[in-house]
């Protein structure tokens, strides 16, 4: 498989968007996997109730013990929650079901906003790069996921009325910047789910590109077979076809991400 190289140290990523079925859990699970196939260390915190990050990871609901909920309410630091995976430097901190009941219960909590954080400042120390998979939701754990990033990445899919879902998520990021997180930056928009026999996939990705220029990456995940086969294997799809197209193109996303941060340092 193609080095991915040049890492910075300890970027915490929230992949979010309010929409399902855009691609979120499948870019987290992917290029996570890029970046550990290349020797940099990765965390994959789960942290959507639905727990599909950790089944693409090949960890299934009787295998998770210990969970993310654990650590949002105080139970567990991060590092007893974490875990390995069939991935060499890939770690994940599973969810569980329990994690419904976290939008609620952390209403009444104290430092509701910031449980993540906290458990990020005293656990996962020799990480490179932290990807939390977020809910398609802008509710309690959303939150707490912005509140603990660096910055957002943004998988949004090549359809119709792309944009506008989107606003929603661009706003809510601005107040946490200003209330919570003033760090808090938009890494970027990466197109998914791209068919290059629909015109309808080039006319969206012209119009996202139009609006948001620099933002959106080069890089454009294809709707691909392999992508959507990988899961049900427990594998991501670096693992279970890294010739096929939607591997190489989380291969080059990686790459292209990467690449972003040493234009910064230069």
């Amino acid at each position: 498989m193609p080095d991915v190289v040049g890492a910075p140290v300890r970027r915490v990523i929230a992949v979010a968007n309010q929409k399902g079925g855009v691609g979120k859990t499948t870019t987290v699970i992917n290029l996570a996997t890029a970046l550990a196939a290349a020797g940099h260390k990765v965390l994959v915190i789960d942290f959507d109730p639905q727990g599909n990050a950790s089944t693409g990871l090949g960890v299934p609901p009787a295998e998770r013990g210990r969970s993310v909920y654990g650590v949002l309410m105080g139970e567990l630091g991060l590092d007893e929650a974490t875990m390995p995976t069939q991935v060499p430097n890939l770690q994940l901190v599973p969810a569980t079901r329990d994690l419904v009941g976290a939008e609620v219960e952390l209403l009444d909590g104290d430092r509701r906003e910031a449980r993540l954080r906290d458990a990020l400042f005293d656990g996962a120390a020799d990480v490179e790069f932290v990807l939390l998979d977020c809910p398609p939701s802008l509710g309690m754990l959303t939150v707490n996921a912005l509140v603990a990033a660096d910055e957002v990445l943004v998988p949004l899919q090549c359809e119709f009325l792309a944009l506008e879902g989107l606003s929603h998520l661009l706003h809510t990021v601005e107040r946490i910047r200003r209330s919570l997180n003033p760090q808090l930056t938009i890494r970027g928009i990466v197109l998914t789910m791209f068919d290059k026999r629909n015109n309808l996939s080039e006319v969206v990705a012209e119009d996202v590109r139009g609006h948001l220029g620099s933002t959106v990456f080069d890089t454009v995940i294809p709707r691909n077979v392999r992508i959507s086969e990988a899961p049900s294997h427990g594998l991501p799809v670096l693992l279970y076809d890294w010739r096929s197209t939607g591997a190489q193109a989380y291969i080059q996303l990686a790459r292209e991400l990467l690449g972003r941060y040493g234009k910064e340092a230069a």
